[in-house]
């Protein structure tokens, strides 16, 4: 018998806030976090548009930015999502600075689904530039030097801050931060990143490995790098003239998705140990399924085989049935292949049903968080549920006949809303799908 888990605690640093209730309203009303990017010149790049986190560091939550100065932006996301998290849980003082008595620290452990840190464009152009002159002045123009390549850069380069752009730092600092001594793990499976985190910890809880997990992702991916790479992909919206409407998934005239940053933590604990402290529930993580489309590395499969996959593995596992299922909350990137094939899968499995259940993309409004995209969702998902209002699909103005599902299009909408499904789909063909329920 696999033991229950259910979500405690919720917290997040995104670009259309820091606090969950400020968060929750700008969704419902549509308030776009999408601007004209501001952390680079991006005056000679295609898309010069992105969601940022602004207005925020990590001194919201008491901590010094000095301290912090090495660690990266993605890293203080996460600290400033599962500090939020872990106090909205009632498992730690923020004051005291003190984990709860009641929970045992080698049985409360991390899970990540974190991106890598800032890849720095600019010192990189320095040690490339040094690399041509090396070459130049040996009679070798147009090479880069190894040598003076890696010369330069062990003059300019921080070895700490090199080290704080590895993946798993995220989950390293929450660990130390609040005591966790149990499993630490983060898994980058690209844009299905943190809600597989979620789904894995969960797997944990039930079976009795650990008793509490914080759970979630962290990305920060503005940034020439990354920028550069996704317009190589010709995956972003070029729709640089109006911002807040470039996002506009399922809309005929979509024309790529909007790079976002930010982070999102949810506090996982096993069932009877929340009730018995009276936690409050956001809502149980009742089922959890992830296929591979083992297809193209860009690209989702045409037939939808995994998307449908996980779907379907989600409600079995939750032992529920499609019929019951109140809102899906869509990965929805705003890109041709990926919405009209995520209502394939949406129709396969829900049959004639599919056409009666509210579907929205929040990436509309909130851009595309790529690691963190999935933990943000799963809690608009509860906060859903809390309050019986499902959050729009802004921006949509033109049907794609193609893309024929009740979209929530521009405005919320009040609506029974006891039992919810959240979809993510990565690069690589990593396909998750997590359902929540109403406790």
């Amino acid at each position: 018998m696999k033991r229950r888990v259910v979500i405690t605690g919720i917290g997040m640093v995104v670009p259309i806030g820091s606090e969950i209730e400020t968060i929750w309203r700008n969704l419902l009303d549509g308030k776009s976090g999408v601007g004209r990017i501001t952390l680079f010149d991006a005056s000679e790049f295609p898309t010069k548009i992105a969601a940022e986190v602004k207005n925020w560091d990590i001194s919201d939550i008491g901590e010094s930015p000095a301290a912090w100065r090495t660690q990266d932006r993605h890293t203080q996301f996460a600290i400033g999502a599962g500090y939020k998290a872990m106090v909205d849980s009632g498992l730690w003082n923020g004051k005291q600075k003190q984990l709860d008595s009641s929970v045992d620290p080698t049985r409360f452990g991390v899970y990540t689904g974190a991106g890598e840190g800032k890849q720095d464009f600019f010192q990189f152009v320095q040690m490339v530039m040094a690399g041509l002159d090396a070459s130049e002045k040996a009679g070798a123009p147009g090479v880069c030097d190894a040598g003076a390549f890696v010369k330069k850069g062990l003059e300019i380069l921080d070895p700490i801050k090199e080290i704080e752009q590895e993946p798993n730092m995220p989950a390293a600092h929450l660990a130390s931060m609040f005591g966790a001594l149990g499993p630490n793990v983060n898994c980058l499976t690209a844009c299905a990143a943190s809600n597989q985190a979620v789904g894995e910890a969960g797997e944990l809880i039930r079976r009795g490995e650990a008793d509490v997990m914080i759970a979630g992702g962290a990305h920060s991916m503005i940034h020439p790098f990354g920028v550069t790479g996704f317009n190589l992909l010709t995956a972003l919206s070029t729709n640089n003239e109006f911002p807040e409407q470039a996002s506009r998934p399922f809309d005929k005239t979509r024309d790529g998705f909007v790079l976002g940053e930010g982070a999102a933590m949810v506090i996982l604990e096993e069932y009877e140990r929340a009730k018995q402290r009276g936690a409050k529930m956001y809502g149980e993580l009742a089922g959890y399924g992830t296929t591979a489309d083992a297809y193209r590395i860009t690209d989702i499969h045409p037939d939808a085989r995994g998307a449908i996959g996980c779907i379907s593995m989600a409600w079995e596992d939750a032992g529920v049935t499609p019929d019951k299922i109140d809102y899906i909350n869509a990965h929805g990137t705003s890109t041709s292949v990926n919405d009209r094939v995520e209502t394939k899968a949406i129709k396969k499995v829900f049959g004639e049903r599919a056409y009666k259940i509210p579907v929205s993309s929040t990436k509309s409004v909130t851009g595309h968080l790529i690691a963190a995209a999935g933990a943000s969702e799963l809690i608009y998902c509860l906060l859903a549920m809390r309050d019986q209002i499902l959050p729009p699909t802004i921006n949509y103005k033109t049907q794609d006949p193609d893309c024929d599902l009740d979209y929530i299009p521009n405005t919320a909408r009040h609506a029974k809303c006891d039992i919810t499904i959240s979809n993510s789909f990565g690069f690589g063909g990593q396909n998750v799908t997590v359902l929540l329920k109403r406790v």
